[in-house]
């Protein structure tokens, strides 16, 4: 099937948030953030050399690739797209290119990427990538150095903690050494991607934007790119997180990306789960006006998708849902 009809009728998709920011949970030395899990190392300003720490406990021994594939399904959903790697510089995958990684860096040692490949391809169902490609704290070039701070007024999109000259910052370097390289792998290694999920153009340039773009089409030319790769480009309109437009689209594809509680990465005091209820009523409301509905979870430390999120999603699912 044609990727652009098969996104269309896709509807419905999961997203994964997760990394080493789910250790953490959303607290730091005594202090609780307030805003989205996977910003902690912003929120707080934690050094690299302390967040890389983290590695060492970082062994999520209840992570099983067949649950999260068959809790998708299960709730009715087409796709899956995890985070391969985050604004944190930490990867999912086993990388060549930088080991700051889960299968070289900890002491779980495994590659989730592709272990979550396969098993999409048993089930049948689609995998797409999240990839930040244009903040990253763990190098001293990531992106974000002209935008100041978010718009909560207290996160940097950069790391200026480490490294606070921003005026020597070269995010090409980054793009070159690390970006460039780490989407070739993920393109190459896991088999047929159904999209790549780039976010935060902060900083990346319509030349480097275009670049990107053409190398996911040079490896994989079905596979699907978000309008987030920045400068105008993209196969699908992704619409702002939780945003839930109100207009009919007639043309081209959309995507909204929202959370079931209020943050993307685990926090392990954010109980605000929307109920199965609103779960579907949001999932009708865009579906009738042709948006897809990519809804976020958050798996904790030990990689378990907590227990409320699963009933909520289960319950919410086409074949159970009962109005109730």
């Amino acid at each position: 099937m044609d990727s652009r009809k098969w996104f269309r009728q896709a509807q419905y998709g999961m997203m994964i948030h997760w990394g080493l920011y789910s250790l953490p949970a959303g607290e730091w030395k005594g202090s609780r953030m307030p805003f989205i899990g996977e910003w902690a190392q912003s929120y707080f300003r934690i050094p690299n050399d302390e967040y890389g720490k983290l590695t060492g406990t970082f062994n999520p021994i209840l992570f099983d690739a067949e649950e999260w594939v068959l809790l998708a399904k299960e709730s009715g959903m087409q796709y899956l797209v995890v985070t391969a790697k985050h604004h944190d510089g930490f990867a999912l995958f086993q990388s060549e290119t930088d080991k700051f990684n889960i299968s070289q860096a900890t002491p779980f040692g495994r590659d989730v990427i592709g272990e979550l490949a396969d098993a999409c391809r048993k089930h049948g169902l689609k995998l797409g990538l999240y990839y930040s490609q244009d903040l990253d704290w763990h190098e001293p070039n990531g992106g974000g150095y002209l935008s100041g701070h978010t718009n909560c007024g207290v996160m940097s999109w950069t790391n200026d903690w480490d490294y606070p000259n921003n005026a020597d910052k070269n995010y090409t370097q980054c793009f070159e050494d690390k970006i460039k390289p780490q989407v070739k792998e993920i393109l190459t290694k896991y088999g047929d991607l159904c999209l790549i999920w780039f976010d935060t153009p902060k900083t990346i340039s319509p030349a480097q934007s275009s670049e990107l773009f053409n190398l996911v089409k040079l490896h994989q030319p079905d596979c699907l790119v978000n309008s987030r790769i920045g400068n105008g480009l993209g196969d699908y309109h992704s619409w702002g997180d939780n945003e839930i437009p109100d207009d009919h689209m007639k043309d081209g594809l959309y995507e909204t990306p929202a959370t079931l509680n209020d943050t993307w990465g685990y926090k392990s005091f954010d109980q605000e789960w929307k109920s199965a209820v609103r779960v579907h009523e949001i999932r009708e409301h865009l579906k009738a006006r042709g948006i897809n509905y990519l809804l976020n979870v958050g798996p904790d430390y030990l990689g378990r998708i907590p227990a409320p999120a699963a009933e909520i999603l289960r319950a919410a699912g086409p074949q159970s849902y009962s109005g109730t």
